[in-house]
């Protein structure tokens, strides 16, 4: 089954997710399919924080793709901010 969850990057104390599809059986940070954007929790005030692809994510799961829940929540935000910036 595909997966759609992040993959951890980053240095210590410094996390950096990218936001993958990968199947459900590769480990967190191994093999992917396809990188769907990122996600970086400690970006100061000027950088970006969050990125994500909204139409690769809706092909994904139009295709049978499942969410992480921590995907799934940053996807709603994001969905959220986009549309109320347009």
């Amino acid at each position: 089954m595909v997966v759609i969850r992040m993959a951890r990057g980053g240095s210590k104390k410094r996390p950096f997710y990218n936001l993958v599809a990968t199947d459900s059986r590769n480990r967190r940070d191994g093999r992917f399919i396809e990188r769907v954007g990122f996600y970086n929790p400690v970006a100061r005030e000027n950088d970006e924080k969050l990125r994500i692809s909204l139409d690769r994510v809706k092909h994904w799961t139009s295709n049978g793709a499942q969410l992480s829940p921590a995907v799934e929540r940053l996807v709603k935000d994001y969905a959220a901010k986009v549309s109320a910036a347009a």
